[in-house]
């Protein structure tokens, strides 16, 4: 059995039960080593492999599962944050689907989720936005010609673009385009790392400052309204909005106390 794991985005706490209970069991683990905090792997056991799949192609790491497989070892396949996200498993699991090896996904924390949590931040304010962009910037990956910069930031939605930190200017730049040039920005380094740093700014400004601080990778950019102070009180707990276990008024449903 293979297990793609998301070991979250740095702190080895914020990685699942689940998944450090299939880490260390492990006969076989290969991470992603260039993002992947090694102490998540600290308590493995004493014989595990241990590949870093920063130096792999996808045949040699499809290699190593099929060979793991056919001792009938256990492998951990651990990628950064969650794996459903810029982790390009699908081809991973496609390769063991013809190979006829079974495999499961374990989610992580993704590290947009943990720059909310740092910035202490909610991208769904109401009154402000209701959607959750997440996207990057185009780069020696082509994205589809819908899915451009440019056309989503139309939307003037949450936007939080992964992988485009050292192309700071050019994204700043399009994303102008739609959005006012004092619209807030946060860029997150290292979400939950030690060594985590979060500048602030405007589109207008943040490009010098992220250049100065000198991140060139390993950041979230974050852009909109929601990193400001006007926002709507949500209905969800409002006295005068009646739902299923609160009636108007404030009294409470006794079966759901």
């Amino acid at each position: 059995m293979v297990h793609f794991i998301g070991a979250g985005p740095g702190d080895p706490e914020l990685l699942t039960i689940k998944g450090k209970r299939f880490i260390d069991s492990a006969d076989v683990i290969i991470y992603a080593g260039s993002l992947v905090n090694e102490k998540i792997l600290a308590d493995r056991k004493d014989c595990a492999q241990v590949y870093n799949s920063a130096y792999m192609t996808l045949s040699e790491v499809i290699g190593v599962m099929k060979e793991a497989a056919a001792k009938g070892q256990s492998v951990a396949r651990v990628h950064t944050g969650d794996p459903s996200i810029y982790g390009a498993i699908r081809e991973q699991m496609d390769a063991l689907d013809d190979l006829g090896i079974s495999y499961e996904v374990i989610p992580g924390v993704s590290s947009f989720l943990a720059a909310a949590a740092s910035m202490k931040k909610e991208y769904t304010l109401p009154g402000v936005s209701q959607t959750v962009i997440l996207s990057r910037i185009e780069g020696r990956t082509p994205v589809p010609e819908k899915e451009k910069i440019l056309s989503l930031a139309k939307h003037h939605a949450t936007m939080i673009i992964f992988l485009s930190v050292g192309k700071i200017e050019v994204l700043v730049h399009l994303m102008s385009e739609s959005y006012e040039k004092d619209t807030p920005v946060a860029v997150v380094y290292k979400a939950s790392w030690p060594e985590e740093t979060i500048i602030y700014g405007t589109l207008e400004t943040i490009a010098d400052k992220v250049k100065a601080a000198g991140i060139t990778k390993t950041a979230l950019v974050v852009v909109g309204d929601f990193l400001g102070d006007k926002y709507e009180l949500s209905k969800l707990y409002d006295q005068n909005f009646e739902t299923e276990y609160r009636k108007t008024g404030g009294s409470i449903d006794d079966s759901h106390q």
